[in-house]
């Protein structure tokens, strides 16, 4: 099928489609509206959608500021009543309990749906309130920094263990592209890092369907080559803050967003770039320290995966020793002791109950490497889309977003860890484990090290 962005006054049209990936996919039923002004116009589009008149519109301070007060206005003269939540912070604002809690307490019994008025955070929170009430969710966006406004997915902290809860997408989404374009410059290069992350989700995934038969969707696929090129073929306009460099950024979030939607998981879009930056989020919570932007770590770790694909693909499989990689091989008890003083005594165990089948036998991990070798070729030419480490470090030097760990004030201990063991805070299949089976990671690692001093 062919995957096009198509508007009728402003409304984004997803088009019908049919695959029989063998995945169970959901039909978005969700009004996506983007455009220039368009704020002015939210009352309309919430009553085509979602009947009732009491709200709760959930900000911060900087967003209540840049669009939340306007909103409130905005809905108060077409008829409808809220009830404001505006969740102030000094520093920056942390999907966590607490603020999660602030949002509940402020539901009232006659609450009909939220209003969720900002980005990353808000959204998270917000999502999960309404799932948690059963409310219709309306999403105004006011930056393009994260590809979460059309997820069923929520990021949540709980004790500085990094959590995606299940949820439900917004019934109503409205992205004003003038409100979104004069976001702070960091954001969109937060956005632009969460969207080119997809090179590597895309790889993973790809290499998850040789390697282990794992389901992998063409239509999903398709929708993150779309969202991919949309960002790369408009980089000096979204730099340059451009309406349409800025739209084009915006539209890649919420296709790349929309996948999620379509398979009710995040297996398109988040991978070990995504357990890196997930990593170093939670490691920087408990040492009480300010975290990097999501979506510019994930750049970061997109950059440092794409060199890892590097080395991977010049493996000469000939020189593979299979007695000697099991002889190397660490029994469970030893792998759990290294993940359990990676995370500590608070998130490892945390860690180890939600993967409970990550370790793998010597049986399963001999079928993985004998597959990898007579793939290789296969391998390589399924992922020929993926830019080199070197390609892909010019392209975010485009943007002006870091490329290295240590711009983000992540010391090399911090690094190291995440490059080991970063492919352990979740199930899910990455080159990473590949390297790791195949008894080349510390190696790779080590290598990756070298480069960065």
């Amino acid at each position: 099928m062919s995957f096009n962005i198509v508007y009728k006054e402003n409304k984004l049209i997803l088009p019908e489609f049919d695959c029989d990936c063998g995945m169970n996919h959901n039909t978005p039923e969700m009004d996506i509206y983007i455009g220039s002004g368009i704020i002015e116009n939210c009352a309309e589009y919430i009553k085509k959608s979602i009947a009732g008149k009491n709200a709760l519109v959930v900000a911060d301070n900087n967003t209540w500021e840049v669009a939340g007060s306007k909103v409130v206005k905005i809905l108060s003269d077409a008829g409808f009543h809220m009830v404001n939540c505006i969740l102030k912070r000094e520093g920056k604002l942390e999907p966590d309990q607490t603020a999660l809690g602030e949002i509940m307490l402020a539901v009232e019994p006659d609450t009909e749906f939220i209003v969720a008025v900002g980005s990353g955070v808000i959204n998270d929170l917000s999502r999960y309130a309404a799932y948690c009430i059963g409310k219709p969710l309306v999403s105004i966006g006011t930056a393009p920094s994260m590809d979460g406004y059309t997820s069923v997915i929520s990021s949540l902290h709980n004790k500085n263990l990094v959590m995606t809860k299940h949820d439900k997408y917004a019934r109503v989404l409205v992205c004003d592209v003038d409100i979104m374009r004069n976001a702070p410059y960091d954001m969109m290069i937060s956005g632009f890092g969460d969207v080119l992350g997809k090179f590597i989700s895309k790889a993973d995934w790809t290499l998850g369907k040789i390697v282990n038969n794992e389901v992998c969707c063409p239509v999903c696929l398709e929708i993150l080559t779309l969202a991919l090129n949309k960002c790369i073929n408009n980089i000096d306009g979204i730099r340059n803050r451009t309406r349409e460099g800025v739209q084009s950024l915006i539209e890649a979030l919420i296709l790349t967003g929309l996948t999620i939607l379509i398979c009710g998981q995040t297996r398109p879009v988040a991978s070990i770039e995504h357990n890196m930056a997930h990593f170093w989020d939670m490691m920087k919570l408990q040492d009480g320290e300010e975290s990097p932007a999501h979506g510019t770590s994930v750049g970061v770790g997109t950059v440092y995966a794409a060199r890892f694909f590097d080395l991977f693909f010049k493996i000469d499989t000939s020189s593979l020793n299979k007695s000697e990689i099991r002889k190397r091989k660490k029994t469970k008890e030893q792998w759990e002791k290294e993940v359990l003083e990676c995370y500590g005594e608070v998130l490892g165990p945390s860690i180890l109950k939600n993967n409970p089948d990550e370790y793998i036998d010597w049986d399963e991990q001999e079928r993985r490497i004998d597959t990898v070798i007579s793939n290789m070729d296969r391998i390589k030419k399924e992922l020929s889309f993926l830019p080199t480490g070197s390609r892909m470090i010019e392209i975010m030097n485009q943007i002006g977003a870091p490329v290295k760990a240590g711009q983000l004030d992540i010391d090399r201990k911090l690094l190291k860890d995440a490059l080991m063991y970063g492919k352990d805070y979740r199930s899910r299949y990455t080159v990473f484990k590949t390297a790791n089976e195949l008894g080349l990671l510390e190696e790779f690692v080590d290598k990756l090290l070298e480069e960065d001093e």
